[in-house]
């Protein structure tokens, strides 16, 4: 790709808080030829964010995306008024609240170009409700990564009540240009839809290891050596139509439902909450996945990859 030579019409971007997720952000957007400026009045947000850069630099390059001159288009402004001028795509980071994001979005749509596509990250405010304060509430979306954003895949695009098919249309073939896997949410829910997966699954695991069944180490061992796989293969529906033998997923249904809706009501009844002897214990365990967070990061970066490439993933040029 050609310096700046831009993605789905889109050059200029502007990255609003530079945290884990803008910054992860900020290095794929750079990884992929647009200029970025991040905007976050915090103290020491540019030290932060370029270490978070260099730290997903070796993931790009094994992506097979161009890392030699990864910041060369990276500029900060701590003003949001002044950094959203001239912007192709905001894409927003803040934080999770409701106020905060309606004071942000205020300015944002004062000062960005009429043109600008507006998205933000948030994980689980709907478009709706951060809208209620746009004057044109038709150009704000969701697009929701699937952290860490430089990496995994998946943006959910999800559109408020208001928001304009234009929008939407422009978002998903924004992130699909980008390399992303975008997936228009059919309607709004609170969580949107990784997210209230993950939240479902974690609280089981969180019970399992508090009831001493199993330690937070040998359960990522089992996720690992079954679920993990599998769903990274084909998924939860299409997994248990295959585990429905020659009759797929009707024959899964009528022979094995009723069992899994008796696990369901089980853990209906089971108390599962981060009080203090919960926290403790998970905070006890986390000494046995040794290394540091960095570490971790890294050896994670490059199992992944290896598992995107297996599934055929394409994300360079």
């Amino acid at each position: 790709m050609s310096e700046n030579s831009g993605i789905a019409g889109i050059r200029e971007v502007t990255v609003v808080g530079g945290g884990v997720i803008g910054a992860s952000w900020a290095a794929l957007f750079l990884a992929r030829g647009l200029a970025v400026t991040v905007s976050d009045p915090q103290p020491g947000v540019e030290e932060a964010v370029r270490g978070h850069i260099a730290g997903a630099a070796p993931a790009l390059k094994a992506l097979g995306l161009d890392t030699s001159r990864l910041t060369a288009r990276l500029t900060f402004e701590p003003d949001l008024a002044t950094a959203v001028r001239g912007t192709d795509l905001v894409q927003e980071n803040g934080p999770e609240r409701l106020d905060v994001k309606h004071e942000m979005w205020r300015t944002i749509e004062d000062n960005a170009p009429s043109g600008a596509l507006l998205a933000t990250s948030t994980s689980g405010i709907p478009a709706t409700e951060i809208a209620t304060v746009l004057k044109e509430p038709g150009r704000l979306v969701v697009g929701h990564p699937f952290n860490p954003p430089h990496l995994v895949p998946l943006v959910e695009v999800v559109p408020g009540e208001k928001t304009s098919r234009e929008t939407v249309e422009r978002a998903r073939a924004f992130y699909a240009a980008l390399g992303k896997r975008p997936q228009v949410l059919r309607k709004e829910v609170p969580g949107f839809v990784a997210n209230r997966l993950q939240s479902a699954i974690f609280r089981e695991c969180v019970h399992l290891v508090s009831e001493g069944v199993v330690t937070m180490a040998e359960l990522d061992s089992v996720v690992t050596s079954s679920l993990g796989p599998r769903w990274a293969v084909d998924g939860p529906f299409r997994s248990f139509h295959l585990g429905g033998g020659e009759g797929g997923l009707p024959h899964f249904m009528d022979h094995l439902g009723i069992g899994m809706e008796r696990a369901w009501a089980a853990m209906a009844q089971e108390q599962v909450a981060f009080d203090e002897p919960t926290k403790r214990l998970l905070t006890e365990q986390t000494e046995d996945f040794g290394g540091t967070i960095d570490e971790l990061a890294a050896e994670r970066d490059r199992k992944q990859i290896a598992v995107l490439r297996a599934l055929g993933e394409d994300f360079g040029d």
